[in-house]
């Protein structure tokens, strides 16, 4: 049977799409299971960045080989065309640490890549700045590490990622919450907000897009699965 890896950096982006699946937690890493007529999906999060991803990665290789790779999970918008709220698969991945690159065979799109950067990036420079330097329209910290694996396996890969916040915003800057296993230490985040309002706004608009973006991404990612049946 078919094994697909399905490899998330948080729970609540792959929340609308295992609600029924079976769940477990090894070695730090969650893991939901499904099976299918024709193969066994299996869903994993270990946390945000490369390190992480390849950490869920590993957890699920350990039950058997990997025929199929798939990143998901949110995204920030580095370009107007990608909208907040919405979903979309990457033509291409770029590595902003080590320059690789990575396309899928037979995608012929060109316009819709993403850029793995090694930490959050938040600010509409920084946005700008890497939508200009890589011709990109997403920015994640896990999808390089995955389509790299895939690589490595010579099993095919794609990655489907979900609009969480826009190319503008009043964020903070995430990188000082989150612990070096990847996770976001949530109680520091609000004890650093709680006292400055003028981020309450666009975080509260970020969870919204975040849910709508998960929800966003199940739907893409099951009529991807439904055409590889086809």
């Amino acid at each position: 049977m078919k094994r697909i890896a399905i490899v998330a950096a948080l729970p609540g982006e792959l929340k609308p799409l295992v609600r029924d699946w079976h769940h477990e937690r090894r070695n730090g890493v969650d893991l939901w299971r499904t099976t299918q007529p024709q193969a066994e999906w299996i869903a994993a999060c270990a946390g945000m960045g490369q390190d992480a991803a390849t950490r869920a990665f590993a957890e699920i290789e350990k039950d058997g080989p990997i025929d199929q790779a798939i990143s998901i999970g949110w995204a920030g918008s580095i370009r107007s065309d990608a909208l907040v709220g919405k979903a979309y698969r990457a033509t291409g991945v770029f590595d902003m640490k080590t320059g690789e690159r990575f396309f899928e065979p037979g995608w012929q799109s060109s316009d819709m890549t993403l850029v793995t950067s090694p930490r959050v990036v938040a600010g509409v420079k920084q946005k700008q700045a890497l939508a200009i330097e890589y011709y990109a329209a997403l920015v994640d910290m896990e999808a390089a590490a995955i389509a790299r694996l895939a690589v490595m396996r010579g099993i095919p890969y794609t990655c489907i990622k979900g609009v969480s916040d826009g190319l503008e915003g009043n964020l903070p800057d995430f990188n000082r919450f989150i612990s070096p296993q990847g996770k976001l230490v949530l109680s520091r985040l609000l004890f650093f907000v709680l006292p400055r309002p003028w981020y309450w706004p666009a975080l509260i608009r970020m969870g919204e897009n975040s849910k709508k973006a998960s929800q966003a991404i199940r739907e893409l990612l099951l009529e991807y699965l439904a055409e590889q049946t086809l």
